[in-house]
């Protein structure tokens, strides 16, 4: 179960989710290419010793892909992105958690930020600014403009039933 299941109030449903963008993982993929091309050239060469150090090489690469690959992999896992029909709920971290639930009608703004390749590929950074001055941004998420738009969907429905 996860920790926005898990902190739902009572009526409380989950509208939304989102997740990291795949993005995060681009250095584990280019050491990995890089590793592949290594050994692609070294199994080909006729002199074992020249070989032997290229496929040392691809080999180094490789771990250096698995080393890059856990910290991000991690960070996909453990972070949640939540919209329900009473708040904003974000979780990231397993170690060191960072939480934020904002109460939907306590929310001033959703500012969003996309680098040409977060606009390229789908990814940016999202901001809640809540009343009080607080701003929490949280970075490389998929879809960004698609949950701000699901999140200020549900600040309109509170609102009107508030204003009922």
């Amino acid at each position: 179960m996860s920790y926005i299941d898990r902190n739902l109030m009572d009526g409380e449903h989950i509208v939304y989710r989102a997740k990291l963008h795949w993005v995060i993982f681009i250095w584990p993929i280019v050491w990995f290419i890089v590793a592949l091309a290594f050994y692609g050239v070294g199994v080909n060469i006729k002199e074992a010793t020249v070989r032997t150090f290229i496929v040392a090489i691809a080999g180094m690469f490789i771990l250096s892909a698995i080393i890059t690959f856990i910290r991000p992999l991690i960070q996909y896992v453990t972070s949640e992105f939540g919209i329900t029909n009473r708040r904003v709920i974000v979780k990231i971290g397993l170690f060191r958690r960072t939480s934020l639930e904002v109460l939907l009608n306590k929310i001033e703004g959703i500012q969003v930020n996309q680098s040409i390749l977060g606009r390229l590929v789908g990814f940016g950074s999202i901001t809640v600014t809540g009343t009080g001055g607080t701003k929490d941004p949280f970075h490389n998420i998929a879809g960004p403009f698609e949950f701000r738009k699901q999140a200020q969907e549900q600040i309109a429905s509170v609102q009107a039933l508030e204003n009922r």
